[in-house]
C-alpha cells in the first residue's frame, strides 16, 4: 500500500514555491549499441532525461535501472554511473566501457560525450544543478539514493529541457534565470509524479522528514521578514521551545536562527541585485530592526558591504550588456 507524505500540501507548495533552482552545467550523452559510457561522480545532484534508445544505467551499488525515452533519474552528489547499450543479444557487462572524460567535446557551450559512432543511439540530456534556500542551503545534497521516475511525451519534459539548452547556447540576458526556471517545472513535475505514484521519495530529504519541522522551515522560507524568535518558531512547530531547538537542529544540521540568518540573508541578496529598493527597504523586508546588524550579518554571509554588493551586481550587469 502507498505511504502517504507527512509533510503537508501547503507547507511542500510553500518549500517548492521559494526553492532557487540554479543550473550548473548541461551535457549531452550520446552512446551507441555495444558501448558502456562511464562517467565520474559531480559534486553537485545530475538530472538525466532519456530523449531516445533504451539502455541500463548503473549507480554504485544499486540494481541497474532500465531506461527508455522520457525516463527521468536524479543521481545523488558525487554518484558516478554508467550507461549501457546492449547491442542485440549481448549480455550485460559484455560492452565496450567507454571512459566519458577521455571522450568529450564542447558543441556550442555544451558538453557532449560519446561512446561509439553507430547509430541509433541513446540520447540523454543531463544537468547537473542547485536546490538552493541559502547559500549553502541545498534540498538535494542529503540525497543518498538515485530518484527515477517514468514520464510520457505529454509530459514534454524533452521540451523543457531542450529549451534549457537552447538557453545556455545562446546566452541571452537572463539565461541563467530562465534556465534555472525551466529546470524548476522539470523539478515540480518530479515531486507531483512522486505524490501520485507508487514511489514517494520526497520524505527522503532531511529537510522534509519531520512534517512539525518542515512547516516552521516553510515558514521561514515563505516570510524570511517576519519577526520570527526561537518562541515563535516553537509555538508554530507546537513543540516546547527546548524541544523544537534540539529537533529543527537534528534534522536541517544548523540551529533554527542560524537557518533564519542565512535564509534572510538570501532574500537580501536577491532584494539588492533587483536594484528596486532602498538598503532601508531591505533591511525592512529581511526582518531586521537594526541596520548595523543587518550589515554585519550581510557581512559575514558575503563578505562586503550591501551597498558593495549591489554595485558590484550592477557592474556585472553593464558588463554583460556592453559585451554582447
Amino acid at each position: 500500500m502507498k505511504s502517504v507524505p507527512t509533510i503537508s500540501t501547503a507547507d511542500l507548495s510553500r518549500l517548492i514555491a521559494a526553492l532557487d533552482v540554479q543550473i550548473v552545467t548541461l551535457a549531452e550523452c550520446l552512446v551507441s549499441p555495444g558501448y558502456n559510457l562511464v562517467m565520474g561522480g559531480h559534486p553537485c545532484p545530475g538530472i538525466h532525461y532519456v530523449l531516445e534508445g533504451t539502455g541500463l544505467m548503473y549507480l554504485r551499488n544499486e540494481a541497474p535501472v532500465k531506461v527508455e525515452p522520457h525516463t527521468l533519474v536524479i543521481v545523488p552528489p558525487d554518484c558516478p554511473f554508467r550507461l549501457e547499450v546492449i547491442k542485440g543479444d549481448e549480455s550485460p557487462g559484455a560492452t565496450e566501457p567507454v571512459t566519458g572524460a577521455d571522450h568529450m567535446n564542447i558543441v556550442d557551450s555544451v558538453y557532449r560525450f560519446t561512446a561509439g559512432n553507430e547509430g541509433p543511439r541513446t540520447v540523454l540530456i543531463c544537468g547537473y544543478f542547485r536546490t538552493l534556500y541559502g547559500a549553502s542551503m541545498d534540498l538535494f545534497e542529503t540525497l543518498t539514493a538515485p530518484i527515477v521516475e517514468k514520464f510520457c511525451a505529454d509530459d514534454r519534459l524533452d521540451v523543457k529541457l531542450k529549451c534549457a539548452m537552447d538557453e545556455l547556447v545562446a546566452q541571452e540576458i537572463g539565461y541563467g534565470a530562465m534556465t534555472g526556471a525551466l529546470l524548476k517545472q522539470v523539478i515540480i513535475a518530479l515531486v507531483r509524479k512522486s505524490l501520485s505514484s507508487m514511489n514517494v521519495w520526497i520524505e527522503r530529504f532531511a529537510m522534509l522528514s519531520d512534517p512539525q519541522v518542515a512547516r516552521v522551515f516553510a515558514d521561514m522560507v515563505a516570510q524570511p521578514g517576519k519577526g520570527h524568535t526561537v518562541h515563535t518558531l516553537a509555538e508554530t512547530a507546537c513543540l516546547s521551545r527546548s524541544a523544537f531547538v534540539a529537533r529543527f537542529t537534528n534534522v536541517i544540521g544548523r540551529s533554527p536562527m542560524a537557518v533564519l540568518r542565512e535564509v534572510r540573508m538570501r532574500q537580501a541578496a536577491a532584494d539588492l541585485a533587483a536594484g528596486n529598493m532602498s538598503i532601508d527597504q531591505v533591511i525592512r523586508n529581511t526582518g531586521y530592526a537594526s541596520r548595523s546588524s543587518f550589515a554585519r550579518a550581510f557581512r559575514q554571509a558575503y563578505g562586503m558591504d550591501p551597498s558593495g554588493y549591489r554595485e558590484s551586481i550592477l557592474r556585472n550587469k553593464d558588463v554583460s550588456t556592453s559585451s554582447r
